[in-house]
């Protein structure tokens, strides 16, 4: 018996050794990866330095004053140098980024691109305009980490499509941006490179997972950013942030490399860009400070290099003429989904929109969106957690976690018979919070490669339902709210349904973008203290905590078209930043 006390003893510090130097070596990486990127840090300051003192002269506030389209004007016609312009955007991003942790790398070879444009035989679409990228789109050379332990290792081999098609245009990828740890959080925050913070006000976070893009552009460090949606992660950063964004239906720009996906490290995101069916497809999309830039980006990238270097994207080249376009729209709208219930700030400058889309001609007709309770419980969650979670915390190496997930992978760690049991006690509660699944262990599996197909069977039936009551109703648009205002940090990972906005035009593939409309009075903020939502719930409560304190910060409104007609949601869009501007 001794003995084996002893030998059992011994096992067990063993086992406690060796987690202990599994911890210890993932530390290191982590350390590694941050001093990497300290240092390119400091040798960017120093280049950006040298050329202030060759360059005194700079007009560095003129410059970052100047819209895209006007920044491009100056590039070609040779008033404005593209080194000028490369190294004022780079000390701005310095600048910002030692404010809010917004980048997590810059692309040295930025240089070598600034070369190459002077080489080219004609000035792209975009010939000289810094662009800034979220960490996952691939750069040869530089790591895409999704805030991942297990994707510190390799760097990409290859430069991604669009990363191809925009250097093609002149753009000189300069930066790549932080996203919240998977990607699968809309605040910003992973345990490689920290927290981003809203530049609008850092107790409030930039939202996700194309945070780091917000925040940096809303900052005027980078003119033009791609980011990436599949809930909300371009549209929610762009209205936590006070920017325009736009998600386009998802094959209408593509990321994958020469031979394989982008989330090459992220066995989960895999099922999204490989062969296997995709119901609800990332795609990526533009981020910039007004509507004119999404649509420049948009008729960059929809070039013949595209089609050439991806031929599963349809050749449908940019519509100038239905962008252009002044013919007035029938604009159904809602400013609720029945789901999750937004602050009154958003319901006003819903409305006030509305009330100045119908002054200015446009025809206003109510719309109500289809049980938005079954499209977010059994076809937009249940795509992610079809097996439980069990892929999502495989990512989680060495049971790394960020604060912000610790409450969804300890959800998605109750055994299934924990969650048949958890889902049976609040079954009769959840129909008294009028059916609101807070919580992804309550969320059902597909048990069976048939119930998988059955899933997307019925995420293609909603869409074509969806779409019957959208043309019987003869409409062109649809003007809807996004989440918003920012939240403070933290809380995005306590409510993760309150994206049902966002997430409904990422289930039918829609194309569906974000303006900037209003701003947080002291009457919304008042008005705050007596919202309750639905039920006056805790998730509700939480809400209210959340987006507390926003006096000054944007707020938002989404305008929505049907799939490929991204030229049309844009100058729906374009429509409605004039008149808010006018406002």
């Amino acid at each position: 018996p001794s003995a084996a006390l002893a030998l059992l003893g011994s096992s067990a510090a063993a086992v406690v050794v060796w987690k202990w130097l599994g911890k210890r070596q993932i530390q290191k990486k982590m350390e590694e990866v941050r001093r990497t990127r300290d240092e390119g840090v400091k040798k960017m300051a120093k280049a950006v330095q040298q050329f202030r003192e060759q360059v005194p002269s700079v007009q560095t506030d003129a410059i970052l004053s100047l819209s895209l389209l006007e920044l491009t004007e100056r590039l070609r016609e040779g008033s404005l140098s593209p080194r000028t312009v490369l190294y004022t955007y780079l000390e701005k991003a310095l600048e910002v980024t030692q404010q809010t942790n917004c980048l997590r790398h810059f692309i040295p070879e930025c240089e070598e691109q600034l070369q190459e444009i002077q080489r080219q035989k004609e000035k792209g679409l975009l010939y000289g305009i810094p662009v800034s990228i979220k960490d996952h789109i691939s750069h040869k050379g530089h790591l895409s980490t999704c805030g991942l332990v297990q994707c510190l290792d390799t760097p990409v081999q290859e430069d991604s499509v669009l990363v191809k098609v925009l250097k093609s245009q002149g753009a000189i990828p300069f930066a790549m941006t932080n996203v919240p740890q998977s990607l699968f959080n809309y605040d910003c925050s992973n345990p490689i490179f920290g927290q981003t913070l809203n530049p609008l006000n850092h107790q409030k976070s930039p939202g996700g997972s194309s945070g780091g893009e917000g925040a940096l552009i809303a900052a005027g460090g980078s003119i033009l950013g791609i980011g990436s949606d599949v809930g909300g992660s371009i549209r929610l950063p762009s209205s936590f942030c006070g920017l325009c964004g736009l998600k386009p239906t998802a094959e209408r720009l593509r990321w994958v490399l020469g031979g394989g996906p982008v989330f090459w490290c992220t066995p989960l995101l895999n099922m999204d860009v490989c062969s296997c069916p995709t119901p609800v497809p990332w795609v990526l999309g533009p981020m910039a400070r007004d509507v004119d830039s999404l649509a420049l980006c948009m008729k960059a990238l929809l070039c013949q290099e595209m089609f050439q270097l991806d031929p599963t994207v349809p050749p449908m080249p940019f519509d100038e003429e239905v962008y252009s376009s002044s013919a007035r729209l029938r604009v159904g709208y809602y400013d609720t989904d029945g789901y999750f219930p937004l602050p009154p700030c958003t319901r006003r400058a819903l409305r006030e929109t509305r009330e100045a889309l119908q002054a200015a001609g446009h025809q206003l007709v109510p719309f109500s969106p289809p049980r938005i309770h079954y499209v977010m419980t059994e076809l937009f969650l249940k795509t992610f957690f079809a097996d439980g979670g069990r892929a999502w915390l495989d990512l989680f190496t060495g049971g790394i976690v960020d604060p912000s997930l610790k409450s969804q992978v300890n959800s998605c760690k109750i055994p299934r018979l924990g969650k048949k049991l958890l889902a049976l006690i609040l079954k009769p509660l959840q129909f008294l919070l009028l059916l609101k699944v807070k919580n992804v262990a309550m969320i059902s599996t597909c048990r069976s490669v048939k119930e998988m197909w059955n899933h997307h069977h019925q995420i293609e039936a909603y869409r074509t339902e969806f779409i019957a009551r959208w043309r019987e109703l003869r409409l062109d648009v649809v003007l809807c709210p996004v989440l918003g205002p920012a939240f403070t940090t933290g809380y995005a990972g306590k409510l993760l349904t309150a994206i049902s906005s966002t997430m409904l035009y990422n289930v039918l593939n829609f194309p569906a973008g974000v303006v900037p409309v209003s701003t947080v009075t002291e009457a919304d903020e008042e008005e705050l203290k007596l919202y309750q939502g639905y039920c006056d719930d805790p998730w509700d409560r939480t809400l209210k905590q959340a987006v507390a304190g926003a006096v000054g910060l944007p707020v938002a409104v989404q305008c929505v078209a049907l799939p490929w007609r991204e030229e049309l949601c844009l100058r729906f869009m374009k429509e409605v930043e004039t008149l808010g501007r006018e406002k």
